[in-house]
């Protein structure tokens, strides 16, 4: 078959438990055996709305000289990321390309984790309804649509609203935008519809345009490359032999590649390539409602702008303090999005866990933990996973200490996240006795750390700095979730591996309520107006620091994290507030005097639930918690590139 001849639509479906060989690595110690089961109890009947959502990984080319495939280790990334199905499709779009008429050959694939068990949707989804040659990608949660919760299958959803406003023309001869530009704004207004995080591919063959980004958070990751030959490849994850060139999509707005040629004027061509055959690019940026206009077309970001007062006489943060109040209800209404229970197949299930909560004991996870115990019905198991770390230079620090009674039994017992973890999970248990925890302690030996190196590197990829690879290495075995639990009945461990597809994770409470060292930096040197500036810069990178990264690799266990602190309604509340009613930077006062200044609003909350250790606990970076950081001889920074 030759480059340019188009095969047929391949789709696989395929057991989770035959993807058990990728797992098995000579000379790595991991779980017995591991298979990616996405289950939840049979018995459930608890459900909070009927949306039913998938995670993918995707894969999309455009090339003016062949089909350009996935490697072959991208597409097994692929299918790590979704091991229910694998799909691809290829189209020839017979567009004018410059100035001579040459085919634009485009290749798609996609991978497909589902939640609920009597359909799986396989992707890329295609039109059956026009039975024209438009196709979706979508990775992601609608979880809702124009404000109202989503009935039946997400991405279907969201792939017929887009096929329809690709339809869209001119309301009468006289408007001023011609019918493909109604057609694009139709399109921008149906992604502006959509509440949750997605990074998404829309082939609108009717314009013949492709669209493709992330949600204005970046919770999704979605990576490109440029070639020399013209050709544009978008992705999901890079594959180990694909070569440094991937760069993060920022989350600044969508992307639409116009193969037609018919991008107005004032389009932002992106890359700065003068090839006459590179397809026009129109970058259209989120834009907040009452900022200037940026471009013709309109994507109105979904968070208002940041809350810069910084009065002198600001009312110090108490337990009765409104703000406790008001993210109490954001954080409930995130979380019972979050939880949502999805019809399951019980072959699958293996025990009743379908949560599971990457676990420090810290104050961001705990208070997760906590308001979880309230959502989810009683008879639902909630897994903590906490992760710790064999840290050569540690155990050497330890040896020479008289204090440590055994270096062995303190290898894992002794990292700062494995004490917290236990105290907090100590805790839960007491505020809550009728729920079933487990806490999961996941102790990873130093030779299995530098064994799976390499595969967390690429996942990482385009993030590459020491501090990059010591969270990687967290997040990675922490998701993969296999390690020891106690015995119901005895103080005997027993081998456990999680059977959650569900993760949750703290991450966005650090931005939101001035959680990090920098923040008590800047307050000190500028007050209120310095700690604000780094606020809003801390927000606005998430996508690009942190949020790829993560999902790259906590994904490639065919897990998807969800994010309670970064639901669009709370940060929405969060951006708007006055900085004074989320941490208490210069307001110490006798009342609470335990309590750090750091995200007070979320120590009070803490407090008001019961964690009176979380509550207290200090912030400590989950790479130093887990002492998965500064593992090798010699002076290291977080800044300094991967060697």
């Amino acid at each position: 078959m030759s480059d340019t001849t188009p095969p047929q639509r391949t789709s696989v479906q395929r057991s989770r438990g035959a993807l058990g060989s990728l797992r098995k690595q000579p000379g790595v110690i991991i779980e017995a055996d591991i298979s990616i089961v996405c289950t939840a109890t049979s018995a459930l009947q608890h459900t909070f709305i009927d949306a039913s959502s998938e995670m993918c990984g995707i894969f999309f080319s455009c090339s003016p000289v062949k089909y350009r495939q996935p490697s072959k280790h991208l597409l097994k990334c692929l299918e790590r990321r979704g091991p229910d199905s694998v799909g691809k499709v290829t189209r020839t779009v017979n567009a004018k390309a410059g100035p001579r008429d040459l085919p634009w050959l485009l290749t798609v694939a996609s991978s497909v984790l589902s939640f609920r068990s009597e359909k799986i949707v396989n992707q890329p989804i295609e039109d059956s309804e026009f039975q024209s040659d438009s196709f979706l990608c979508w990775n992601g949660e609608a979880w809702k649509f124009d404000s109202e919760p989503i009935r039946g299958y997400d991405a279907e959803h969201v792939f017929r609203r887009l096929l329809e406003a690709a339809r869209t023309r001119r309301v009468s001869p006289d408007a001023d935008t011609t019918s493909s530009e109604s057609a694009l704004q139709a399109v921008l207004d149906i992604i502006n519809k959509v509440t949750g995080p997605y990074a998404f591919v829309f082939y609108d063959s009717l314009n013949q345009r492709v669209f493709y980004g992330r949600d204005a958070l970046g919770r999704r990751s979605l990576l490109i490359k440029w070639s020399s030959d013209n050709s544009v490849e978008v992705a999901s994850v890079r594959g180990e032999i694909d070569g440094q060139d991937w760069a993060e999509v920022d989350a600044d707005g969508l992307y639409v590649l116009d193969l037609a040629l018919n991008a107005p004027a004032c389009s932002t061509v992106v890359p700065s390539m003068c090839e006459e055959r590179l397809p026009a690019v129109l970058h259209v940026p989120w834009q907040i409602a009452d900022s200037p206009k940026m471009s013709i077309y309109r994507l109105k970001s979904p968070f208002p702008h940041f809350n810069k007062e910084t009065g002198c006489d600001s009312p110090f943060l108490a337990p009765f303090s409104p703000a406790v109040e008001n993210l109490l209800q954001h954080l409930k209404s995130s979380l019972k999005l979050r939880l949502a229970a999805e019809p399951v197949d019980a072959n699958r299930v293996r025990n009743r866990t379908r949560i599971a909560i990457l676990f420090s004991g810290g104050l961001d996870c705990s208070v997760i933990a906590r308001l979880a115990h309230d959502i989810l019905p009683d008879e639902e198991e909630i897994d903590l996973l906490n992760v710790a770390f064999e840290n050569p230079r540690s155990l050497q620090a330890a040896a020479r200490s008289s204090h440590v009674a055994s270096v062995a039994d303190s290898t894992y017992e002794l990292c700062p996240d494995r004490i917290t973890g236990r105290s907090s999970y100590a805790e839960l248990a007491c505020l809550c006795p009728g729920r079933k925890w487990r806490f999961v302690t996941i102790d990873i030996p130093y030779s299995e750390t530098r064994a799976h190196r390499s595969e967390i590197v690429t996942l990482l990829h385009p993030c590459n700095t020491e501090m990059d690879l010591s969270i990687g290495y967290a997040l990675y075995f922490a998701a993969r979730g296999s390690g020891t639990v106690q015995r119901p009945t005895s103080t005997d461990m027993a081998l456990y591996s999680t059977s959650a597809c569900i993760l949750l994770s703290g991450l966005g409470a650090d931005e939101l309520f001035g959680g990090y060292a920098r923040h008590a930096t800047a307050f000190n040197r500028g007050g209120y107006a310095s700690l604000v500036e780094q606020l809003e810069l801390d927000f606005r990178r998430l996508g690009r620091r942190n949020l790829g990264r993560d999902d790259r690799v906590i994904s490639h266990w065919g897990k998807e994290v969800r994010y309670p602190y970064l639901d669009e309604g709370l940060v929405s509340w969060s951006l708007g507030v006055p900085v004074w009613e989320k941490c208490s930077f210069g307001q110490m006062t006798e009342a609470d005097p335990r309590l750090e200044p750091d995200k007070k609003v979320l120590r009070l909350l803490a407090r008001q639930l019961g964690l009176q250790g979380p509550a207290a606990n200090r912030k400590r970076a989950i790479q130093f918690g887990a002492r998965s950081a500064k593992m090798e001889a010699g002076k290291t920074n977080g800044t300094q590139i991967i060697a």
